[in-house]
């Protein structure tokens, strides 16, 4: 069993996930190009959500999502380079009010991938896969 599996309101992106929407993201795209995308997705670009903090040297971008009614999750993007140099990004969310949450954590996550996958591929040189 997950870790996100035994915590509720909590999901996580991870490389061997089963579920494949929560297996993260590896691109070769710059670090750079990722970063200002979900920089730019966390800070107001997806509705609701709002940029807590952001580390560029430790890659980790700490943000709040709210829905219409006010569920609130906290949300933490880490963007990395892979052992093979490209741009790895994996995201967490947890609900503040777990009991409540219904899979909407594992939702934020698809959306902020949804939001971030449409974001980078406007240029026809860049690349993405799930996985790997």
């Amino acid at each position: 069993m997950t870790e996100s599996a035994r915590r509720p309101g909590f999901a996580e992106t991870a490389a061997q996930a089963d579920d494949a929407s929560l297996r993260g993201l590896t691109c070769a795209i710059p670090f750079e190009d990722v970063w200002q995308a979900a920089l730019t997705l966390t800070g107001g670009g997806l509705p609701g959500w709002s940029t807590t903090t952001a580390d560029d040297y430790d890659g980790r971008i700490v943000a709040v999502s709210r829905s219409f009614i006010g569920a609130e999750h906290d949300i933490t993007v880490r963007i990395s380079l892979d052992a093979n140099a490209q741009t790895r990004v994996d995201v967490s969310a947890a609900a503040r009010k777990p009991g409540s949450d219904f899979g909407a954590s594992a939702r934020r996550i698809r959306k902020f991938f949804a939001a971030l996958g449409k974001s980078l591929t406007r240029t026809p040189r860049r690349g993405m896969t799930h996985g790997r």
